[in-house]
């Protein structure tokens, strides 16, 4: 995994052009069931942040295409699992991660919303909790929202490692935006993603409650 990171890196540096797009292609992989169990693609994206630093690649298409390939991933997840069913697991290549998937269901039965928000930020269970939630027939309106937000934090906050490991060793700003500002927007979408996984995880908290009170109240 570390040649094939450098590969890429290399071949980056050579065809800036195509940051982006290489950036969501590994993004996707990633995030997708068979791929990302697999091949991680922690060091490319650690990779990613040093280049970065060093002016090498502007940030905003490597985090758009992050962004991109890390949503489209996990909604093909949730898709083959919401076509497949329960049986997707007995299937191959699935069939030989069921402890994986087994973990992934619990995380989800307990935490809901939550857990296709934080999931992806978990190696053990990040690219099979979209699966386990089309499995169990999670609102797909809720699921993109879950993923979007997730994805919107997991690019920056990914990337950011690389970029201040290399950027602590320059006394040059990078490229086209300064220190202050990839931090900034790193900050403002760690923060903004996260104040909107609590609201949205309170929001949905309370249907149970309500739903309970309703059964109360026509047993009455």
């Amino acid at each position: 995994m570390q040649e094939l990171a450098a590969d890429l890196g290399t071949f980056i540096e050579a065809n800036k052009a195509w940051a982006g797009v290489v950036m969501a292609l590994v993004a996707f992989g990633e995030s997708t069931i068979i791929v990302g169990v697999l091949i991680p693609a922690t060091p490319f994206l650690l990779l990613v942040g040093g280049l970065i630093a060093s002016g090498v690649i502007d940030p905003l298409p490597v985090l758009l295409g992050a962004f991109t390939g890390a949503v489209a991933g996990d909604f093909v997840g949730y898709l083959l699992g919401r076509r497949f069913g329960p049986g997707l697991v007995y299937r191959w290549p699935l069939s030989n991660y069921r402890e994986g998937i087994a973990r992934a269901r619990l995380f989800f039965r307990r935490y809901g919303f939550a857990a296709v928000f934080f999931g992806r930020f978990f190696g053990p269970i990040r690219c099979t909790i979209p699966v386990v939630a089309g499995m169990m027939g999670m609102d797909s309106r809720r699921f993109q929202l879950a993923n979007m937000f997730s994805a919107a934090v997991w690019a920056p906050v990914m990337i950011a490692p690389g970029f201040l490991a290399v950027h602590g060793l320059m006394e040059a700003n990078i490229g086209t935006m300064s220190e202050t500002g990839w931090l900034g927007l790193a900050i403002f979408m760690t923060v903004g993603g996260t104040v909107a996984a609590i609201v949205g995880v309170k929001l949905l908290g309370r249907r149970p409650k309500r739903r309970a009170r309703r059964g109360l109240a026509r047993a009455e």
